[in-house]
């Protein structure tokens, strides 16, 4: 799932790749999502882009001259699971593209799209932040800080922090890797309770006999929770590049997976939080760990003996090329692409892991009619999926979960098919 640096990052990719670029005409809506139209429509206007935590904006802003007259328009997006921004040829737009913003002529004609395999992304026409969500953590670090400290009270903070810092009214831009790789670098367990541990940082002022200097070496040196939240996202922004998740081969992609230290690293075990998700830690889980719930450990390349040990592959986005790669091919320059998260669809690190299941006895074969039947009913005739999610779409703002009971497009079994007569007896 993208997180806030992947958002910063998107919305760098918008700017550098529109810079330039004049848009003209109607805003594109796949017939299949079902996401608001964009009442908007301009002989010629520029796109520009901003983030905040875990949201990104987009500008769309006439040019003097431009008809018909009318003031810019903005849409705040939030990615979902697998939202991204690329920019391509309109004769050979990626999959899942769900909103086409057309450049104009002369020129070869490109679409900026908003691409959306598992359509939990979402946008909203209006230009506002949604409510709720607490200030970011990268662009708004003492407004961030003040809102935690300030509601220490709340019965979010109740939960292990592996949980509270999920939640986005306080922790905006917070997401699994993150709170791994954050809890990681301060040896806190991820299943003490968030109060306990964020209380500390209440009675904690510099001395006031140490110079500017020295207060600024001794946070460098020994930061606290709070500012890991600020500085460890930082630190993914600074990598640049497409963030998390890579398309087959890319450097910047090699460049994170490096810079992990927790998130699915050999050695490192894993369990699920009270929502479901896998958090990735070392040593003791702490006092508020799920009963009964079995740490799982990462082992090293080397140790892994086959498939049996498939369970404990970290959950990272696989190097597999991307279904839209073939869009991609032929471009120039300009005409990139940045994704956040691969295709690959089973590998979403904040999705609960279906449990494994005995086989059924006498489970009825399908026969080919009834597999055809049955896949254009869940797919559609175009390989898009039908039925609804559990999960919702957007993301709620007390924490980024989008539980899907069909998790993705190559782990939803189809339905059992109806019995016949010959099968009851």
């Amino acid at each position: 799932m993208p997180e806030g640096p992947e958002l910063h990052l998107a919305s760098r990719f918008v700017n550098d790749a529109c810079r330039g670029l004049v848009f003209g005409g109607c805003v594109e809506k796949s017939p299949v999502s079902r996401n608001p139209e964009v009442p908007f429509e301009s002989s010629a206007y520029c796109i520009s882009s901003s983030a905040r935590g875990k949201e990104l904006r987009l500008t769309l802003s006439p040019l003097p001259g431009a008809q018909p007259p009318r003031e810019p328009l903005a849409l705040v997006f939030r990615f979902g699971m697998s939202g991204s921004f690329q920019l391509a040829p309109s004769e050979a737009l990626p999959a899942h593209a769900h909103l086409r913003f057309y450049t104009a002529p002369p020129g070869p004609r490109l679409a900026l799209c908003f691409v959306d395999i598992r359509r939990f992304g979402h946008w909203d026409i209006g230009g506002e932040w949604q409510p709720g969500r607490g200030p970011c953590v990268l662009l708004e670090y003492e407004q961030f800080r003040e809102n935690v400290l300030r509601n220490l009270a709340d019965k979010v903070f109740d939960k292990p922090i592996c949980e509270a810092l999920l939640d986005q009214r306080f922790f905006n831009g917070i997401g699994n890797y993150l709170r791994a790789e954050i809890l990681y670098r301060l040896k806190i367990p991820p299943f003490e309770k968030a109060r306990e541990v964020l209380e500390a940082l209440q009675q904690h002022r510099p001395s006031p006999e140490l110079t500017l200097s020295q207060k600024i070496r001794a946070k460098l040196q020994n930061p606290d929770l709070l500012e890991l939240c600020h500085s460890v996202p930082k630190e993914v922004v600074q990598l640049g590049g497409k963030g998390y998740g890579p398309e087959s081969g890319e450097e910047d992609f090699a460049a994170f997976r490096a810079w992990l230290q927790c998130y699915g690293m050999p050695g490192m075990s894993s369990l699920q939080d009270g929502r479901g998700r896998t958090i990735w830690f070392q040593g003791d889980p702490g006092p508020l760990a799920p009963k009964g719930g079995k740490s799982r450990k990462k082992k090293s390349k080397g140790a892994q003996q086959g498939p049996e040990h498939g369970s404990e592959d970290p959950l990272l986005p696989s190097t597999a090329p991307s279904r839209t790669r073939g869009a991609q091919r032929g471009l120039s320059e300009q005409t990139t692409a940045w994704q956040p998260e691969g295709t690959s669809l089973s590998q979403d690190p904040e999705v609960p892991l279906v449990p494994k299941k005995g086989r059924r006895r006498g489970r009825p074969t399908t026969s080919g009619g009834q597999q055809a039947f049955l896949s254009t009913v869940l797919w559609g005739e175009e390989g898009h999926h039908q039925m609804g999610c559990a999960g919702g779409r957007g993301g709620g703002v007390g924490g980024e979960s989008s539980a899907c009971g069909l998790s993705c497009h190559l782990t939803c079994p189809p339905p059992r098919p109806p019995q016949t007569p010959k099968d009851q007896s």
